[in-house]
């Protein structure tokens, strides 16, 4: 590819989203960053399904038809604890993820259920049928992604990696995100993505993932603002989709 590309995503994007991902468009606008992936969860925690919420479709409408892309932010972002479950399995599903690993270690039979579902849920609210699916919190297994494949999906991404489903492909390029659950979460975020920024300036994607309580603390949504701004005074600004399209093209 001929420019380097940037991908800002914003995560977790619901009707009980919504009012936050709007003034985290408004920010990323007012520094030439206008085409961003929406990764939307379908019924988010089983309390905000946006297949009954008109509003919710219409807003959505709305941005995908101004350039932003629509993905498929698994089905309800939240996982059920389960009996004997490993320390690993824990720590991942548990502490690292609050109970949102929802497709950590999904079997075939329910990613099927819950993928397609949510395709068809999203395709109807936001108008167009879903390229992406990307895992909460990027914890995809085997199965859900052998799933995903199967039903069509264009890509999906992992915290480190992005990969083309169809074309078996897989790139390396983590992405920089923030935990803002508690102040020493903050307070390294800061650090490590300062640093995860300048380790990454000659890597051919850029990839910045923001949640809607990001904007909620001043020092992170300051530096994300001030990141992305300096990315994109050499970078292009692309959609997942974009970026997908342009890796296949490019070969």
């Amino acid at each position: 590819m001929n420019q380097p590309a940037l991908v800002v995503s914003i995560h977790d994007v619901s009707p009980l989203t919504q009012e936050r991902v709007d003034a985290i468009l408004q920010g990323l606008a007012k520094v030439g960053i206008t085409r961003v992936s929406l990764l939307v969860v379908p019924n988010h925690h089983h309390r905000a399904p946006i297949a009954s919420d008109a509003p919710f479709a219409a807003w959505l409408r709305r941005q995908v038809t101004a350039g932003h892309e629509a993905v498929l932010h698994g089905y309800f972002h939240k996982r059920e604890r389960r009996e004997h479950e490993s320390p690993s399995t824990r720590f991942f599903t548990r502490m690292y993820t609050a109970d949102e690993g929802e497709f950590y270690d999904i079997g075939r039979n329910d990613a099927q259920a819950l993928i397609a579902k949510g395709r068809d849920e999203l395709t109807a609210c936001a108008g167009v049928e879903p390229a992406g699916f990307i895992a909460p919190a990027w914890l995809l297994s085997e199965a859900g992604e052998d799933t995903a494949r199967a039903l069509g999906f264009a890509y999906t991404t992992r915290l480190k990696t992005v990969a083309d489903l169809p074309g078996r492909k897989t790139l390396p390029t983590q992405s920089l995100c923030w935990s803002v659950r508690s102040a020493w979460r903050r307070t390294v975020s800061l650090g490590w993505n300062q640093f995860l920024f300048r380790q990454l300036r000659r890597n051919p994607l850029l990839r910045i993932s923001i949640h809607p309580p990001d904007i909620a603390h001043p020092a992170i949504w300051r530096q994300i603002v001030a990141l992305a701004s300096d990315a994109a005074k050499n970078r292009r600004p692309l959609s997942y989709r974009d970026f997908i399209e342009q890796w296949r093209t490019a070969g």
